[in-house]
């Protein structure tokens, strides 16, 4: 991993913490794949952070330019998937 995650000074240290997690399970939906549930929750705490969709698509995108992970086709699929489902996206 060569590359930075995206966050906002403004935000708290904890808050931080919670983007960072988000996008590291991001990456781990397309390294090893992550549990539904786990994502969710990750996901759930980064909306916390960033309630607005035009700034979570900045941030996707910010994060989608550093590390070549597209976090829009992981939420997705969450979304389509159900229950405990592992969630793995494969590289293109």
């Amino acid at each position: 991993m060569d590359y930075s995650y995206p966050f906002s000074i403004d935000w708290t240290t904890d808050e931080i913490v919670d983007v960072v997690e988000f996008f590291q399970a991001i990456e781990d939906a397309y390294e090893k794949g992550i549990k539904r549930e786990e994502l969710m929750d990750k996901y759930r705490k980064f909306k916390k952070v960033v309630p607005s969709m035009a700034e979570e698509k900045n941030y996707f995108r910010e994060f989608e330019e550093e590390s070549s992970y597209v976090s829009y086709a992981v939420i997705k699929r969450m979304k389509e998937a159900s229950g405990d489902e592992l969630i793995r996206i494969k590289k293109s």
